[in-house]
């Protein structure tokens, strides 16, 4: 049946049933019925595309799914619009029903679109695993992702409130007018709004450019930690004695900070040792070496030891050894640390720092000290 023929025959129900019911009633009763066979034919529809998509990617049977609401909605604006044209009620209730029905379409395709972009990112997102131990492309999709979708989602509430505001003439004249005076309003609204869109602008500029990501180790403000979560408005880092750091956006493109991953979580950890000039260096370093080889935590690309500086009492060792990001790395110069002073300490002992005086024939005999003889026990160099 054509839908003229269909719009005829309502027509002619609907005088017949003003004849017997008054007007008011045959209108509610119009708007009932259409509501019902929208629901009747959502459930229709529903499991017709169910069945079309059974065999499709999961996007699209997730866009079927989670659209359901948003298209139940759809199909109840249609028909009550459809009835309110036909339903003998008068202009003015009319006249609101249908804008009513307007603003709730615009905000229902308005839903549409942010539940698609929802379902979108969602699946493109389930093929990168930020666990995994090399999850360089996975933080840059993640972070870039996060951060356009919530830009996207702001823009979709602007677009949708300004256009159902738009429907409405006093807001609409307000807004021409305001734009007609110009001037100082708006340059109040600009400055009121400047700590948001400087935000806004740098969450763009983050999502494009990417100095951080999400799970990045990064040290800010003095505290070390990563990356949990970066919103329109700010960045929370999660510092690694659970404590969260909240840093505006603005802040990581007007400020420096350092990011330990920003192309690679490989970092070369160093250990400072302090010995005595005797020191067998040599034989430390082979033992150093040895302990760093055995250590699982250690990538086999980066071990060094050098005597980087000789001062009056000590001088000072330096060992580097890589690990695969920051955490191992820290862990492998605490164990590096450790087990190499425990060695120096019982196969080595006299490299540990030590204070020595030289002492003249006459002290060293008060003292019971054999004559030509330092205080520590050494003798006093040529």
């Amino acid at each position: 049946m054509e839908p003229e023929t269909i719009e005829t025959e309502l027509a002619s129900a609907i005088d017949t049933a003003q004849k017997f019911l008054p007007d008011w009633a045959v209108a509610l009763i119009a708007y009932v019925m259409a509501a019902l066979i929208a629901l009747l034919l959502f459930r229709v529809l529903f499991t017709a595309l169910n069945r079309a998509v059974a065999d499709r990617d999961l996007f699209w049977r997730s866009l079927v799914a989670r659209g359901a609401q948003p298209m139940r909605l759809i199909l109840l604006i249609a028909a009550l619009g459809f009835a309110n044209g036909l339903a003998p009620a008068s202009a003015a209730v009319t006249g609101a029903i249908t804008h009513i029905l307007l603003v709730a379409l615009i905000l229902c395709l308005a839903w549409i679109a942010y539940t698609a972009l929802y379902i979108w990112t969602t699946i493109h997102l389930r093929r990168f695993k930020l666990d995994a131990e090399d999850n360089l492309l996975a933080r840059k999709h993640v972070t870039q992702t996060r951060i356009l979708m919530r830009v996207a989602k702001v823009m979709i509430v602007i677009l949708a409130v300004a256009a159902a505001l738009m429907t409405f003439p006093a807001v609409r004249q307000y807004g021409v007018s305001l734009l007609a005076a110009g001037g100082a309003a708006g340059i109040v609204v600009g400055l009121a709004l400047q700590p948001v869109l400087k935000n806004l602008f740098a969450g763009i500029q983050l999502a494009l450019t990417q100095p951080i990501r999400i799970d990045d180790a990064l040290i800010v403000e003095g505290e070390w930690g990563n990356v949990e979560e970066i919103t329109s408005t700010y960045v929370v880092i999660r510092i690694w004695d659970w404590r969260r750091l909240v840093v505006p956006l603005s802040y990581f493109i007007e400020q420096p900070f350092q990011n330990w991953t920003r192309e690679s979580a490989d970092l070369i950890g160093t250990v400072m040792i302090y010995l005595d000039h005797t020191a067998d260096v040599a034989a430390i370093r082979a033992k150093a070496e040895e302990i760093t080889r055995a250590d699982p935590l250690w990538d086999g690309k980066v071990f060094a030891l050098q005597v980087t500086d000789f001062r009056e009492r000590v001088m000072e060792v330096r060992i580097l050894a890589s690990a695969r990001n920051g955490p191992r790395t820290y862990d492998l110069r605490c164990h590096i640390r450790e087990e190499l002073v425990a060695w120096i300490q019982a196969e080595m002992p006299h490299a540990l720092p030590r204070t020595r005086a030289d002492l003249s024939p006459a002290e060293a005999a008060f003292l019971g000290t054999p004559s030509g003889e330092s205080a520590s026990g050494e003798m006093p160099p040529a």
